[in-house]
């Protein structure tokens, strides 16, 4: 079973997150009034660019991918980097903070700009996704791999 447990912490805290962060989205969109569609279409654009506006339920379900693999991606680096710094696992509350904040930034100052070059920054939604990105991304990956990594630590 110790052999599952990065899969496991991965898996959890990747399925986690990613239904955190698109809840939110749906949230969001729900109260500018973009369709849900729209929305994962929207994700899919980064790929795509605007053809995923015509591709229907095709290219909506590409963006939900696309976010749970972005989800998985961020999951995935935080495990990795606990295997190094001991830290990150033993201090969740302040890794967790650190690395929504630090997600945060890769998103929405190099791969929104990058992926959208018409992305703009507004301050009122720059505090509600540093808000999400530390509520919802950086706690929930940094207990669940902490977690598991307790797990790991007391069967050894």
């Amino acid at each position: 079973m110790k052999n599952l447990r990065p899969f496991c912490a991965i898996l959890t805290a990747g399925l986690v997150v990613g239904v955190l962060d698109i809840a939110s989205a749906f949230a969001i969109w729900w109260q500018r009034g973009v369709a849900l569609e729209h929305g994962l279409q929207g994700i899919a654009s980064g790929l795509l660019g605007t053809k995923s506006y015509t591709g229907g339920i095709a290219t909506a379900c590409l963006g939900l991918a696309l976010h749970f693999f972005v989800a998985f991606v961020v999951v995935s680096i935080f495990y990795l980097a606990s295997g190094k710094l001991r830290f990150l696992t033993k201090h969740p509350f302040i890794s967790g903070v650190s690395y929504g904040i630090a997600v945060y930034l890769v998103m929405y100052w190099i791969v929104l700009p990058t992926a959208f070059p018409t992305f703009q920054h507004r301050l009122s939604n720059e505090l509600l996704e540093l808000a999400i990105h530390i509520c919802l991304i950086g706690l929930p990956t940094a207990f669940i791999v902490g977690r598991y990594s307790e797990l790991t630590n007391q069967s050894s």
